[in-house]
């Protein structure tokens, strides 16, 4: 009776926490100890006013990759600055079903969008890392990289081969070390990186459903594919690190956690004006330091921080400047402007099993038991539930291919012929995947029954927001504008996206895991009788993020409102470069962090090249 009552205030303390963050977190008490022991993770005034060679401003995706990679040279002193800490002393970052519940902490900016015009004039919740690892921190960990046409049409539009697919695929080799598995003996593994820091493969526990859900998209007419990021490109169904101990205690590395840049600093050298260094605070109260760079500042704060960041030092649209009074360094009207972001619409099924994880948020003694015995069997290495990403099976298909989509069934918006925005006619502008359970604001909330559902996004929008200050007081959050829906082909091909859910929900293999005949009012199981125009409120009311924005920065010519080079060199200014997903010429037709990686990596070698 006493261990009874002590569990379930246990739990109210805990709240939906869960007992799970208690057990994780004591786990890596010690590491975080011995991190911290190192003192590789520094605070601000202890390298205010060094000198470095690079100083790479945030340290997510792209930010360890160029820190790591750049201080393998011993001669080359590098410094990275991060807003927040550590991400590996962080316990939900390292367990694939934990990442939603880092969004409304302190490790995460809570960014909210503006009204959104053409959806519902809803506020949407975006969260953006604020840690070492950055939104891969946060993200599911689906290693799908994006269409390899996706990556020439980079290289013809700079006119630089070095981007086209045949160059810069070596990249994503270089950072990946692909295991096999032998329930997937059809992966080509030639093809695949051997030797690089994050491991990729099918490692994840995977539900009886997502399983059945590869099966059911077969059954509607996608094809199956062994690789999503083999040659053949994207299209099909299937299944879907830098910093280490060793990088850190480098001596030519120097980490600053939990340190903000507050602006870039610049000097006029031989009539040339290039960025020297930056400066940075803890706090908006706190003392700000200044450390300089002799050779380069790498931007790599992510798609809202990196153009937040280049306006607050002046680089970015002449009106915005003038208006907060911010003296201009360069006019680059491109910065902030054509925000791009991956928008998803959830379709939600009662579980006819009765079988989902719906004891990760445990609600009574039973589940507070389930719950310790997931934990434990994660632990010692069985897999198990905490071992889901919570993605596990997804399908890429195009929203014009008759065979899905014959036209006699789906007539051609009123309007016209749908723009076709993809990369090449082999490229997909729609990804579908599955979870085994529903939920509402990104996780926060789960219903009170077992239920499971499918997710579409559209992976090429053509509508386009933007970043802009709302302050010249660099801790004030940027405004965010995805402006999804924006144009009626976006609208059009979510509902069409929406449609094939509900076509894979009903196919037969699926058929014993959904209960098609649940009355709930919260539930969509009657979503396949709605008219068009109804798909279309319901597709305005609920689309949302995936956490995937791009191309606040976008590598394209000056002339076409681009921000860098082909080299990532910020125009008219020296040392000043960008490596983030904000310079991402279009969105990718898949998973944002992959391309990260391999671009910082092609960075690194290009600027170690130089020393």
């Amino acid at each position: 009776m006493a261990s009874t009552a002590f569990l379930t205030r246990l739990q109210k303390l805990l709240g939906t926490v869960g007992l799970s963050a208690l057990l994780i977190a004591l786990r890596y008490a010690w590491k975080k100890k011995r991190i911290a022991s190192r003192n590789a993770l520094l605070h601000g005034d202890q390298v205010a006013y060094a000198d470095f060679d690079v100083i790479v401003v945030g340290g997510g995706t792209s930010g360890c990759v160029l820190a790591s990679r750049l201080s393998e040279n011993p001669r080359i002193r590098v410094l990275l600055v991060e807003a927040g800490g550590s991400g590996k002393a962080l316990p939900f970052t390292r367990v694939p079903s934990g990442f939603g519940r880092l969004f409304w902490t302190k490790h995460v900016f809570p960014f909210y969008t503006e009204p959104q015009t053409f959806a519902s004039e809803r506020r949407r919740f975006w969260p953006r890392a604020k840690m070492l690892g950055g939104c891969s921190s946060i993200n599911a960990q689906m290693a799908q990289f994006g269409a390899p046409e996706d990556f020439d049409q980079w290289g013809s539009f700079m006119n630089d081969d070095s981007w086209s697919w045949k160059n810069f695929r070596q990249y994503f080799n270089k950072f990946e070390t692909y295991k096999p598995d032998s329930r997937y003996p059809q992966v080509d593994t030639s093809v695949r990186g051997k030797t690089g820091p994050i491991r990729v493969g099918y490692f994840n526990t995977v539900s009886n459903s997502a399983k059945a859900f590869i099966d059911a998209c077969i059954e509607v007419g996608i094809p199956f594919t062994p690789d999503f990021n083999g040659p053949n490109g994207t299209m099909g169904v299937s299944r879907s690190a830098y910093l280490t101990s060793e990088v850190l205690s480098r001596p030519n590395l120097s980490v600053v956690i939990h340190s903000t840049v507050t602006r870039i600093l610049f000097e006029t050298i031989d009539g040339e004006t290039r960025a020297v260094g930056v400066e940075y605070a803890e706090t908006q109260w706190s003392k700000r330091y200044r450390v300089k760079a002799r050779k380069e500042v790498i931007l790599s704060a992510g798609a809202v921080h990196t153009p937040h960041i280049l306006i607050l030092s002046g680089i970015g649209p002449a009106d915005q400047l003038k208006e907060h009074d911010i003296p201009i360094v360069q006019e680059l009207p491109g910065v902030g402007r054509n925000l791009v972001d991956h928008p998803v619409v959830d379709v939600s099924f009662k579980d006819k099993l009765d079988s989902s994880p719906l004891y990760l948020q445990p609600n009574g003694i039973v589940d507070i038991f389930r719950l310790f015995k997931t934990v434990a069997q994660y632990h010692l290495g069985f897999g198990g539930t905490l071992a889901m990403n919570f993605g596990e099976s997804a399908a890429f298909i195009r929203s014009d291919d008759p065979t899905l989509f014959p036209p006699s069934q789906y007539p051609l918006p009123s309007n016209g012929p749908m723009v076709d925005s993809t990369s090449s006619a082999n490229s997909p502008d729609l990804e579908i995947f599955t979870t085994p359970f529903a939920y509402k604001e990104h996780g926060k909330v789960f219903y009170d029954v077992h239920t499971r559902a499918l997710h579409v996004y559209l992976l090429r929008p053509t509508s386009t927001g933007q970043v802009g200050l709302k302050s010249k007081n660099p801790f004030d959050l940027p405004s965010v504008n995805p402006n999804y829906l924006q144009t009626p082909e976006d609208l059009a091909k979510l509902v069409r996206g929406v449609q094939m859910c509900l076509r894979i929900a009903q196919a037969k293999p699926l058929c014993p895991f959904i209960d098609h005949e649940c009355q709930r009012d919260d539930l969509d199981q009657g979503l396949d009788k709605k008219t068009n125009e109804e798909l279309e409120r319901i597709v305005k009311e609920r689309v949302d993020t995936v956490y995937h924005p791009t191309s606040t920065c976008r590598m394209a010519p000056l002339s076409e409102g681009g921000v860098v080079d082909s080299k990532l060199r910020v125009y008219g200014l020296k040392g000043l470069r960008v490596c983030d997903t904000s310079f991402f010429p279009w969105i990718v037709s898949g998973h944002t962090a992959g391309a990260c990686f391999a671009a910082a990596e092609k960075l690194a070698d290009e600027i170690k090249a130089e020393f």
